[in-house]
């Protein structure tokens, strides 16, 4: 019986969650290091899924958040301090999605009554 596992590759490849890039090649989209996406990493901004071999192996929605931490660092700012405002940048974006869901609930409940 097929898994998920068992996919085609060619099947993932529009898929944003998909770990296609090695560390190398993410640091080559990046142009950076692959000593910033470990930092990055370490940060807990990002986690890499890790090969059989224990390979990082990022996704582009990863390669995405870590250009905006690259953004804010060549910019000045501290790594830490960019991690932890793309984390708060994340936390607002999904309150603000949440707020608009509710409006909208209560928008079609009050339509009702």
């Amino acid at each position: 019986m097929p898994t998920e596992n068992d996919a085609p590759v060619a099947g993932n490849l529009d898929d944003d969650d998909y770990p296609a890039y090695t560390m190398g090649r993410a640091a080559d989209v990046l142009g950076t290091t692959p000593a910033f996406l470990r930092a990055v990493g370490e940060a807990g901004l990002v986690t890499p899924l890790r090969s059989e071999g224990g390979h990082r192996r990022y996704s582009r929605r990863q390669l995405r958040i870590a250009a905006r931490a690259r953004e804010l660092v060549d910019q000045g700012t501290p790594i830490e301090a960019a991690c932890r405002i793309i984390s708060l940048e994340n936390q607002l974006d999904d309150a603000l999605r949440l707020n608009r869901e509710v409006r909208r609930k209560l928008d079609e409940h009050g339509a009702h009554t």
